[in-house]
């Protein structure tokens, strides 16, 4: 087994690492000078089980993953897992109107004619999305994270809040996970970056609530139920999400509306700015490698999570 990393999210590739006492692969990942991606294995890879850590939050760390892999099929590697904590591109799963794009299923194409044959993802924006593969996914949760962190909190008769109706599964989850229970805001969306809040299905009160959702990108939607939290009487007001996008005036809305603490997960590196806001950092390290091992031995990775 050999796993290498791109430039995306190192420190988690490491970690992962650590986890199951190896070392990262040797490998270069560079540009060109005009930009190109370039890539070189360093080590023998030939009849090697390997995995490649890569979230794709941008443009150019896709472009990574895919010459990766090309890379690695064309040295001989038995069998290439993309270990994608963030999958980019997951917005667009749809034509929600026409002459759109149907983004997801395009970047799910690529990644099957790069030479990856299996991903390992957590979270994805819509689980549907796993069928847009033309292989094997493995769909992990963050929730066991997110869990042990809410309960070592002993927050005492907690309210568990979906900022709008998309979340709502997710919300009852966890809900049913803590005893708690469950209120869910109604969000009217106005554009890609605004919404507008209209009312609160079930009961906040003056008790802890916590928002749950899968990702906080540019935080209106969040403080928009931060906000709504607090006013039908929350008491402390605990948003949880795996992915922390957390771009355009995330900034700025996330320090406006004063946090308690915002919980999130290195599937993303947090942005250095956000540093001194009060978030607090949960790793998916020890997660990720377990299922990499199952994977690697054919074990059950679903029975992670029962």
């Amino acid at each position: 087994m050999r796993i290498f990393s791109g430039n995306a999210n190192r420190p988690l590739a490491q970690a992962i690492a650590d986890q199951l006492g190896m070392s990262l692969g040797e490998m270069t990942c560079g540009r060109f000078p005009d930009g190109e991606v370039k890539v070189q294995i360093h080590e023998d890879v030939r009849g090697a089980d390997v995995f490649v850590v890569q979230p794709t939050t941008s443009n150019d760390f896709l472009m990574e993953l895919l010459v990766i892999a090309d890379a690695l099929r064309r040295a001989s590697a038995a069998r290439i897992t993309a270990v994608v904590p963030y999958f980019g591109y997951a917005r667009q799963d749809r034509k929600h109107e026409g002459r759109v794009p149907i983004t997801a299923k395009l970047v799910a194409n690529l990644v099957s004619v790069s030479g990856i044959q299996r991903v390992l993802t957590v979270d994805l924006h819509a689980q549907q999305l796993q069928g847009f593969f033309d292989l094997p996914v493995d769909h992990l949760t963050a929730m066991p994270v997110h869990l042990a962190y809410v309960r070592s909190l002993n927050l005492a008769d907690p309210v568990v809040v979906s900022p709008d109706t998309g979340s709502i599964k997710l919300a009852d989850k966890v809900a049913k996970a803590l005893g708690a229970r469950l209120a869910i805001i109604d969000k009217r969306r106005l554009g890609d970056s605004k919404t507008e809040v209209a009312n609160v299905i079930g009961e906040i009160g003056a008790r802890p609530a916590i928002i749950v959702d899968d990702m906080v990108t540019t935080a209106g939607s969040m403080t928009n139920a931060i906000r709504t939290a607090r006013q039908f009487g929350a008491t402390r007001v605990l948003p949880m999400v795996t992915h922390a996008v957390l771009c355009g005036d995330a900034y700025e809305r996330l320090t406006e509306v004063k946090l308690d603490e915002l919980v999130v997960t290195d599937t993303i590196p947090l942005k250095r700015r956000f540093a001194e806001l009060p978030i607090k950092v949960l790793s998916m390290a020890t997660l990720l490698a377990e299922a990499i091992r199952r994977i690697h031995t054919n074990q059950s990775v679903s029975s992670l999570f029962k």
